[in-house]
């Protein structure tokens, strides 16, 4: 069966459409097509909606200039999102300030009063961010970066502990380690609740 480039099968994974695109490059498409949204809701959350189109597509073209470097026996899987959202977390890694001045600016917005529209989900919906609220973004700034980096990848870019592994270039033991001492700075500043905590630790076992 000849496969058209840049179309996706439904039996093709990732790993096979990296590999055919070295030969047929308009097949590296297929990967963009099945996860530039998520890609894009991750970037959107961490830096906001309009540096999120710009560094969601740096993204793939990193990847896709960069996609004979692709070793898939290396991978978990041949899910290619722990490879792209490594490269998405180094993008955010040149903003590291931009990233700052944003969950600053997020947790100064104020709560809504009940009857009021609410002043902070519309703040929150033009960064992109309509999940985060004023005490969790603090909480977030606040993070080491490589301790943000491990939290987010698994709450928001929802990855498993390997995954975040292969996407950041660290030891399993170091992720576990970065996101225990994460959501315990998380806990004590609010609360006691972790609102990141989306997946569990089985999950990722």
């Amino acid at each position: 069966m000849t496969v058209e480039p840049g179309v996706r099968t439904a039996a093709e994974s990732d790993a096979s459409v990296i590999a055919r695109s070295g030969d047929e490059p308009e097949a590296f498409a297929v990967l963009f097509d099945r996860h530039a949204d998520a890609v894009h809701r991750y970037l959107a959350r961490r830096l906001g909606g309009e540096p999120a189109d710009d560094l969601m597509a740096e993204t793939f073209t990193t990847a896709f200039q960069q996609r004979h470097r692709y070793d898939p026996a290396r991978a978990t899987s041949n899910d290619a999102r722990p490879w792209l959202f490594g490269i998405a977390t180094n993008l955010v890694g040149r903003h590291r300030r931009a990233e700052a001045r944003r969950f600053k600016a997020l947790a100064r917005v104020p709560a809504p009063a009940d009857h009021e529209e609410p002043l902070a989900d519309r703040a929150a919906a033009r960064v992109g961010a309509q999940s985060v609220r004023r005490e969790l973004a603090a909480a977030l700034g606040a993070l080491p970066a490589r301790h943000r980096d491990v939290l987010l990848l698994v709450a928001w870019g929802g990855l498993g502990y390997e995954e975040v592994a292969q996407a950041l270039g660290v030891p399993v033991g170091t992720v576990r380690s970065r996101l225990h001492r994460a959501r315990s700075k998380l806990r004590d500043a609010l609360g006691g609740s972790d609102p990141t905590a989306l997946r569990e630790a089985s999950d990722h076992d």
